[in-house]
């Protein structure tokens, strides 16, 4: 007769996701993991696989619940660059942040630690950046129909100008503690929209 799971999977994988989220892949030992989720070595590798299955499946968590509303702002009826901005600046906010400070973004933190050389993250970093950066371009390609955004600019390259910065207000954010250093560089951004 097969055991019953004496603890929550789901809870275990958001335990796990802001663990890794907190310290990084690498610096994440499984005795850490361990003494983290509150359950066995074995119950883990039952559950999750190994360390990197289960760092991979606590990214997919984070991907499903990290900012599931970027879309329905970028997409809504009417003028499209306000939506861009408000998205913009939400982004230097929260990098300016204490919370964001200490933990930084969990994408932007597996591209530079692992995504060079594990396929998997990077596959999974990639498709989170396209997340953002497509409802991006679909509102800039919008304003620019709708007579907001002149007609010499390119909407995709624009996405592309804004998607960067957006991840490197993220990167600036984690390591400085001047939060006018990422909000003025995305107001100068934002006036490449003017």
């Amino acid at each position: 007769m097969a055991r019953t799971k004496e603890f929550d999977p789901e809870a275990a994988l958001q335990s796990a996701l802001e663990l890794f989220w907190q310290r990084g892949y690498e610096a994440t030992s499984m005795a850490d993991l361990v003494d983290h989720l509150g359950i066995g070595r074995a119950s883990i590798y039952a559950t999750f696989g190994s360390k990197h299955e289960l760092y991979l499946k606590a990214m997919d968590r984070y991907a499903e619940t990290r900012d599931p509303s970027l879309l329905t702002e970028l997409s809504q009826p009417g003028p499209a660059l306000p939506a861009v901005r408000a998205v913009v600046r939400r982004f230097a906010e929260e990098a300016a942040s204490p919370e964001m400070r200490l933990a930084g973004c969990l994408v932007t933190n597996t591209a530079a630690e692992l995504a060079p050389h594990d396929p998997a993250a990077a596959r999974r970093v990639e498709l989170s950046w396209d997340h953002v950066e497509t409802p991006l371009c679909s509102a800039l390609i919008r304003a620019q129909a709708q007579g907001e955004l002149p007609e010499d600019r390119d909407p995709r390259a624009l996405a592309r100008m804004l998607f960067v910065l957006m991840q490197g207000l993220r990167v600036v954010g984690k390591a400085s503690d001047d939060p006018a250093r990422v909000r003025d560089a995305a107001e100068q951004a934002l006036t490449l929209l003017d």
